[in-house]
């Protein structure tokens, strides 16, 4: 997302704290499910998303249409923030399915936040895309086309019901259902970066060859820390096939073992040289 896009994301979120400012755990889990179901209209509805994105049409259109079409199905907070979605300027329709998706995460981890489980949250994600990645048959079964929605909802649940918790069931639901392009992993990928935001952390992605203990551990979060200067939060994945020792991923930057060099003590200790 880019100019006029992500400026326009910046505003919806500052709405969107406005509009949960101290509201209620249950208030928050409607908010999120609201803004999904908005999502999905807009996703299914190109003529829809490019109305609600086009420039040349006037706001106060933009927002009728918004009041016509969902005036009647949305609590107020949700349409408080569509129609502020409405009145922002995008460089892409597709951009404001994007927002309204992010917005609607948000209030899900608001959600884990107010009830204490961020964390866990977060990790659950991990682990649960994790479990997809390493297991062909269940990945087929959560993308097979043919498969009702309703059976991949049942499989879902029956794995995850009452081990995780209701945020990272309702998260991980929406993922396997509407991952509209993307693969699970991504989604989930893109939606656990989100947890880590709202701790004003960082995620890295470490691919190793074999397990980092616990002393391999810190030493690497210190030095990602000094480095990019925000706090780290490692999430670990092993790779006997892996070349190269092990390479960590930030957002979209990838360090690999010869970049780790300037990390100097750090990759010493890690790589026994």
């Amino acid at each position: 997302m880019q100019g006029a896009s992500r400026e326009s994301l910046g505003h919806l979120r500052d709405s969107l704290a406005e509009q949960t400012g101290g509201v209620r755990s249950d208030a928050l889990q409607q908010l999120s499910e609201q803004l999904f179901s908005v999502v999905t209209l807009f996703a299914g509805q190109g003529s829809l998303r490019r109305a609600i994105s086009d420039p040349a049409l006037e706001t106060d259109r933009k927002v009728g249409l918004v009041d016509n079409l969902l005036g009647s199905h949305l609590a107020g907070p949700a349409l408080e923030l569509v129609r502020a979605a409405a009145r922002q300027r995008w460089s892409e329709p597709g951009d404001v399915v994007d927002a309204l998706e992010s917005l609607a995460v948000e209030a899900a981890l608001q959600r884990a936040e107010s009830d204490g489980v961020l964390d866990e949250v977060e990790d659950e994600l991990f682990r649960f895309e994790r479990v997809v990645a390493s297991q062909p048959q269940l990945r087929a079964a959560l993308t097979d086309r043919n498969l009702p929605a309703e059976r991949k909802s049942r499989l879902v649940r029956q794995l995850l019901e009452g081990k995780v918790s209701e945020v990272s069931l309702a998260l991980i639901e929406r993922g396997v259902l509407a991952p509209r392009g993307r693969t699970i992993e991504r989604v989930l990928e893109d939606f656990t970066e989100l947890a880590a935001k709202r701790r004003e952390r960082l995620i890295a992605r470490v691919t190793s060859t074999v397990e980092l203990s616990d002393e391999q551990q810190a030493a690497l979060s210190e030095a990602l820390r000094r480095e990019f200067d925000r706090d780290i939060r490692l999430q670990l994945v092993v790779d006997p096939e892996l070349v190269g020792g092990l390479t960590v991923r930030i957002g979209d930057e990838l360090i690999d073992g010869s970049v780790l060099r300037h990390l100097g003590a750090a990759r010493r200790r890690l790589t026994g040289r």
